[in-house]
């Protein structure tokens, strides 16, 4: 059995570390959905807060899952050139 924390788990976990801003992909249905959902730029946020059951974003939009994410450049060798 793996008890690893992962998605919004996960970011509710860090923000009670107290973590103050963590990017994630987030989403209204699901954290499956959350890192599917890449329709335009509107699937990453940096949340700050969890309350009321909601995960709130810098901007103070409320979500119902919110998965952590890291973003990495891409080298040369990744694209295969």
């Amino acid at each position: 059995m793996n008890n690893e924390l992962r998605g919004s788990d996960l970011t509710r976990a860090l923000l009670a570390r107290g973590d103050k801003q963590i990017w994630c992909a987030v989403d209204d249905d699901s954290d499956e959905q959350a890192m599917m959902d890449h329709c335009g730029n509107d699937f990453t946020a940096y949340i700050v807060e969890f309350k009321d059951g909601f995960f709130y974003c810098n901007c103070g939009t409320a979500w119902l899952f919110a998965v952590p994410i890291k973003t990495v450049a891409a080298t040369q060798s990744d694209m295969n050139i």
